[in-house]
């Protein structure tokens, strides 16, 4: 199917659901046959990402690869990856991948740079912050990157994984107690650079829009845009 869009999901499985969410809900479709055609794989045996960057973990490349691969096999024409961390072994990913395939890190700094904010919060995981996914970005455009402080970050890794088990109601409050600390302490608008976190926080987005820069929501912007071009449609995106 031209067009036909492959999510690399599974990592974790309710940011795979909200990836597919957003394309439904983004898509300005007038019926079934006008969305955007999408093959998603979400098997959730990928190694952990934050375990295998900062605690000698299993490797997940290999089987993103083997996935990414399965993908392209099913008639992909384009690879999306709903996992910021997972990012870090972008550019071996897109060694590896014979179709186009969008950065999450991408497609978010060009919204952060198109919001006019300078001083921008960033809430991720503790290895996306250790490799600098993002404040190597955001510094580098002359921008102010603010973290979480350790204590802080620490309650960030409990919400994000109280959501992976099932506790709504703690990642809620573990987060939002983040991002009012954030905001605090002169963020502007918060970069969400973990796809846990707007799963975490959509109440919140919901009610305030314009506070948060919504990774997912970034990337799936990008691929109806793309989408578009690749099939001569316009007016796609709501």
């Amino acid at each position: 199917m031209k067009g036909l869009i492959g999510v690399l999901g599974g990592m974790g499985p309710a940011a795979t659901v909200d990836i597919f969410n957003k394309f439904v809900s983004f898509t300005a479709a007038g019926s079934d046959q006008e969305h955007i055609p999408l093959i998603i794989s979400s098997i959730p045996d990928i190694p952990d990402r934050t375990q295998a960057l900062l605690h000698n973990g299993n490797s997940p490349l290999p089987v993103m690869e083997d996935y990414l691969h399965r993908l392209e096999v099913a008639g992909a024409e384009c690879i999306v990856i709903p996992c910021n961390t997972a990012h870090y072994w972008y550019p071996e990913l897109k060694k590896a991948c014979h179709v186009e395939m969008l950065s999450i890190i991408e497609t978010t700094m060009g919204e952060a740079k198109a919001s006019g904010k300078t001083n921008i919060g960033l809430l991720a995981t503790n290895a996306t912050l250790a490799m600098g996914l993002y404040q190597k970005n955001i510094e580098g455009l002359g921008f102010k990157c603010i973290n979480p402080d350790q204590s802080g970050q620490e309650k960030v890794m409990e919400s994000i994984y109280s959501l992976k088990a099932g506790n709504i109601a703690q990642a809620e409050s573990l987060m939002a107690e983040q991002v009012a600390t954030l905001f605090q302490r002169g963020a502007e608008v918060i970069v969400l650079g973990c796809t846990e976190v707007p799963v975490i926080l959509a109440k919140e987005i919901k009610q305030h829009p314009e506070k948060f820069i919504d990774s997912t929501a970034s990337l799936v912007r990008a691929s109806i845009r793309w989408y578009e071009k690749r099939v001569g449609k316009t007016d796609l995106l709501f």
